[in-house]
C-alpha cells in the first residue's frame, strides 16, 4: 500500500506483475528477457539471455494530478516510461518538465530494483514537482520486469 489507500503495483490488485507487462492496452504476456518491438520506432533490441544475471523493472511514470495551476503545460496523463535501465521514452509531441523529472529520477534506479517489504520506497510511489504553485503529483508504476546481463550496461 502506498501513502493514499492504492498500492505500488501497476495491476493495483497488489500483485507483482513478474514475467508479464501490463499497460494502458492490456496486459502483454512478453515473457521476462523476451525481445520485442519498441514502442516508438518499431525496431527490435534484443534483451539479455533468459540466464542473465539481474531482473530490472520497466518502469512508467504519469502525472496523478496536478493540485494547482500548470505552469510547465504538463496534464494528468502525460507520463515517460524507463525501460532496459536507462531508455527514458516521452510519447512523439510530449514532453515532461525538467523539474519534474528532476524530482522523480533520483528514485527510479531504486524502482527498478527489489526492495524489502519495510523499504518506504517499495510503499510509497507518488512523488511532488518542486514547483509549490503547481503542486504536480507524479505516480511511478512498474509495468513489467527483466532479465538483463550487468555486463551490457557497464
Amino acid at each position: 500500500m502506498n501513502g493514499d489507500g492504492g498500492t505500488d503495483t501497476a495491476s493495483g490488485d497488489g500483485t507483482r506483475p513478474d514475467a508479464t507487462r501490463e499497460d494502458a492496452t492490456g496486459p502483454d504476456t512478453t515473457p521476462v528477457g523476451a525481445t520485442e518491438p519498441e514502442a516508438a520506432g518499431g525496431d527490435t533490441e534484443p534483451d539479455a539471455t533468459p540466464d542473465g544475471d539481474m531482473e530490472l523493472y520497466d518502469l512508467r511514470v504519469v502525472v496523478d494530478r496536478i493540485e494547482g495551476r500548470s505552469v510547465c503545460g504538463m496534464r494528468v496523463g502525460d507520463d515517460f516510461v524507463l525501460e532496459r535501465s536507462a531508455h527514458l521514452r516521452i510519447p512523439d509531441g510530449k514532453h515532461f518538465c525538467v523539474y519534474a523529472l528532476a524530482a522523480v529520477l533520483p528514485f527510479l534506479a531504486a524502482k527498478q530494483r527489489d526492495l524489502a517489504s519495510g523499504d518506504w520506497l517499495a510503499q510509497d510511489s507518488l512523488f511532488c514537482c518542486p514547483d509549490p504553485e503547481e503542486r504536480l503529483v507524479m505516480r511511478v508504476e512498474r509495468t513489467g520486469r527483466r532479465r538483463m546481463n550487468s555486463a551490457d550496461l557497464t
